[in-house]
């Protein structure tokens, strides 16, 4: 199929040290350009050495080291070119209005290059999928049972909708493997085994519900939001009492506040 262009399309994505569009930077870019006047489309990738550490996180995801960036250009160095390359284009990609358009904008403005967006079309892929295959329970009851819900948003209803979608969850995957995002095989995943199914629906990397504090890959239990985000929760909140004193009269979660004085308590034992 070919698209049906009134102005050249960007599809691009970005890997990054991070996921704060503000702070975090761009370790690669890729872009394929579609024009409207046909022809094959143009493909443009280049790792960029970002001038900040690269988080752990990051590094698992995509598996780009500061090592490999080490000899590579600065987003300086390269913004001409990329900008030359993307023109006038529209722009698209899978999420990118929300992690890698105003990525990308914030490189440019970093740099003295506004990349304007007033009269550019942005394509979000991730929000066809999602608009169009919804994540209700009303669309879920209907693909794993083919009912259709009564009484929709009633409890006692929803209810009982929730455990025909499970039930119908069981036999449809009941033999079938899951091919993680990192090609990792995990073997039959959904079976009728309430523990089983607990390890596959709960990350194991948030503690709260709110997920305000995390695991890092060390098992550290880490802030994963405001000034102190990535850093130990324990040992922060342990030396800067004020943030602890905010944190507890501030509106966060029960469950937070819980937590913040049980590392407080604990730490240094």
């Amino acid at each position: 199929m070919d698209f049906n262009l009134e102005r050249d399309l960007c599809f691009f994505d970005i890997e990054s040290t991070g996921l704060n569009v503000v702070r975090d930077k761009i370790v690669q870019i890729a872009i394929i350009k579609y024009s409207k006047n046909g022809g094959e489309p143009e493909e443009l990738e280049m790792m960029i050495n970002p001038g900040i550490p690269i988080s752990e996180e990051a590094m698992n995801v995509h598996g780009i080291t500061p090592k490999m960036l080490s000899n590579k250009p600065s987003f300086q160095q390269v913004a001409d070119q990329l900008l030359k390359f993307i023109g006038d284009s529209d722009l698209a990609g899978y999420n990118s209005n929300r992690f890698d358009v105003p990525m990308l904008m914030e490189e440019f403005s970093r740099v003295g290059i506004e990349l304007d967006m007033t009269r550019r079309r942005t394509i979000d892929v991730q929000r066809i999928f999602y608009k169009m295959e919804p994540r209700t329970l009303s669309a879920a009851l209907k693909y794993y049972t083919g009912k259709k819900i009564e009484n929709a948003h009633d409890a006692l209803s929803d209810v009982r909708a929730t455990i025909d979608v499970l039930k119908g969850q069981l036999e449809r995957y009941q033999d079938v493997d899951l091919e993680d995002g990192d090609g990792n095989i995990i073997e039959k995943p959904v079976k009728n085994d309430m523990k089983a199914l607990h390890q596959f629906t709960t990350d194991d990397k948030m503690i709260d519900a709110t997920m305000r504090l995390k695991y890092n890959h060390e098992g550290v239990i880490i802030f994963n939001f405001g000034k102190y985000q990535g850093q130990d929760a324990a040992k922060v909140l342990t030396q800067d009492k004020q943030y602890y004193n905010w944190i507890l009269n501030k509106d966060f979660s029960s469950q937070v506040k819980q937590l913040v004085k049980k590392l407080v308590k604990e730490y240094g034992k």
